[in-house]
């Protein structure tokens, strides 16, 4: 599997990863491109397109799994 991350310093917010993302495992947050680890299958579309690069799908880390909110 591979780990994707997001720079955001360099992101933008223009949601091009979003709309490019076959499984929607983007979405923007504050502005921001934010990553659903549960959703992705590290395709690396949303790196191909980021017009900022601010996208890197790095295939040779494990994925960060996301952390549970205690209510």
């Amino acid at each position: 599997m591979g780990a994707v991350s997001i720079n955001p310093r360099w992101c933008k917010g223009c949601g091009v990863c979003v709309a490019f993302c076959p499984k929607r495992a983007l979405s923007i947050e504050h502005e921001k491109a934010k990553h659903d680890p549960e959703r992705c299958i590290v395709c690396g579309m949303c790196e191909l397109y980021c017009p900022d690069l601010a996208v890197s799908v790095d295939l040779t880390k494990k994925p960060k799994k996301a952390k549970k909110e205690v209510a």
